[in-house]
């Protein structure tokens, strides 16, 4: 199964958290005798590096980023307690929108069709994670955990994107990973902003 840089969009319970996941493949030992050399060969042998993400992969990896946490954002407009924190939803659930229609934009400009790396679980842990955010009770703890996660997820995506931008050799493509890392990094200082002040208020 093809593995990539960009394989999960691991979200925690009740968040929208970003993190790279690397998957590990251990071979079996059945107890059978190996001469000495084909020993040496299997324990020496390097382990097999990940695949590099694809066009598809990335276009796939961003949308879903994007489409999740607009999503989020338009839940912490409407559920947050804090000013703070229905005004960050909005703009997450304005701005984000707006990247996922430039990616898709130029998906389809590039006939790039966005295709997950097998495996990818990242859209079924989007989903768990925006069920676990309804379900969750509003107030100043809902607050804090939004945003707390909010502040790992655009640290990973932004990481990520900038991996991106070095794996691709699409031009159009690194040219939208571009415009769309100050907009991240943008949300993340004021997410780290927020953090501050929940954090003080919410104990």
């Amino acid at each position: 199964m093809r593995t990539t840089r960009f394989t999960h969009l691991a979200l925690a319970a009740g968040a929208l958290a970003l993190a790279a996941c690397a998957q590990d493949k251990s071979g079996t030992n059945d107890g059978t005798a190996n001469d000495s050399a084909a020993g040496n060969v299997s324990q020496n042998a390097p382990a097999a590096q990940p695949a590099a993400p694809s066009d598809a992969d990335i276009v796939a990896y961003l949308d879903v980023a994007n489409m999740t946490d607009s999503a989020g954002g338009k839940l912490a407009s409407t559920k947050g307690t804090s000013a703070d924190v229905k005004s960050f939803g909005k703009m997450m659930m304005g701005e984000h929108h707006a990247l996922r229609e430039a990616g898709q934009a130029l998906a389809k400009q590039k006939s790039i069709t966005p295709n997950p790396a097998g495996g990818d679980s990242t859209l079924q842990k989007a989903q768990t994670a925006m069920q676990a955010l309804e379900a969750q009770g509003k107030g100043a703890a809902w607050d804090k955990a939004y945003i707390d996660n909010e502040v790992q997820m655009h640290e990973q995506v932004l990481a990520n994107a900038k991996a991106a931008h070095d794996q691709t050799r699409d031009a159009d493509l690194k040219a939208l990973i571009e415009k769309a890392s100050p907009v991240i990094q943008k949300h993340l200082d004021r997410a780290r902003e927020i953090q501050q002040k929940l954090g003080t208020s919410t104990t």
